[in-house]
């Protein structure tokens, strides 16, 4: 009888308390909604002002114009130029580089102190200053190598663009090979398949779609950035077309942050236009992305 007792208080002592757990579970919830209600808000409010201020400014002579004193003849053809040619060589050599290294470290590196070090010197990395790799980038691509990037050039601030974002992305590889399981590896290499053939066919197009996530959110920071760029050497004020990777550039962050320390209220207007514009840019190139993703998603 004692023993029956024991038993019960036991059970009792161990059983859940449902309700106060579906209580909690309902707090939360209502917390976390209003915590995403109150971002999309101001979100929304953000985006209706710099529709109203921008959306009167936007036509083709807006696109076509070069920068000017002048707001009514100002426009965003240099910037929006420059922006696309310094993305372009971003992507194309941050994406190779970081990918790369993302698969080395993961998949061939062996387990020691060294990659332990440089394992966490990349996790570091991530979370330094945009600042610092400005002044790297003047010290190495602008300076020490200015025979071959031309000094304050494209290459200059893209190849600095592509420092700041290969931590993310080497990140972002790693993360998406971890979750392929480990029984497709075995497979391939018990059928006769080498290591990198077991990558290269199997690991790596299951592992492309979260890789292109990682790159997805990399490239939005890094089209954003106007500090290491303006250490490096853009312009806030250039009136002539990029014409190759040594040519002298600005970016559109650069000419908006330009115009809006300008005191006339036009100049105001044509900002928000430009943040429009550098909005509609960053939307077709994570769309493009996006879309390759979800192509690959598909044909796995």
């Amino acid at each position: 009888m004692t023993s029956l007792i024991k038993d019960s208080s036991k059970q009792e002592l161990f059983r859940p308390n449902l309700s106060k757990r579906y209580t909690m579970e309902r707090i939360l919830a209502i917390l976390a909604w209003g915590a995403i209600s109150i971002a999309i808000l101001v979100l929304a409010v953000l985006l209706i002002d710099i529709l109203i201020d921008g959306l009167p400014s936007l036509n083709l002579e807006f696109l076509n114009n070069l920068p000017s004193y002048k707001a009514e003849r100002a426009g965003i053809k240099v910037p929006l130029l420059g922006t696309i040619w310094v993305m372009s060589l971003v992507a194309a050599v941050a994406f190779p580089l970081g990918v790369g290294a993302g698969i080395f470290l993961e998949e061939f590196a062996e387990d020691n102190w060294f990659t332990n070090l440089i394992e966490i010197n990349i996790n570091n990395l991530a979370g330094v200053p945009s600042i610092i790799y400005g002044l790297l980038g003047l010290a190495v691509f602008v300076r020490i190598l200015e025979p071959i990037t031309g000094g304050r050039s494209i290459i200059s601030g893209a190849l600095t663009l592509a420092l700041l974002i290969l931590p993310i992305i080497i990140v972002s590889t790693r993360e998406a090979l971890r979750a392929v399981p480990d029984s497709l590896r075995l497979a391939g290499l018990a059928l006769g398949a080498t290591k990198w053939q077991v990558i290269w066919e199997q690991i790596l197009p299951l592992a492309l779609p979260g890789i292109l996530t990682g790159t997805i959110l990399a490239l939005s920071r890094a089209i954003g950035e106007t500090a290491p760029l303006i250490v490096v050497g853009a312009l806030a004020y250039i009136t002539s077309l990029p014409t190759n990777l040594q040519s002298s550039f600005t970016v559109m962050p650069i000419q908006i942050f330009n115009w809006i320390n300008r005191p006339q209220e036009e100049f105001h207007h044509i900002a928000a236009g430009g943040i429009i514009v550098l909005m509609v840019v960053m939307l077709v190139m994570n769309a493009t992305a996006v879309w390759l993703r979800n192509k690959f998603q598909n044909k796995v």
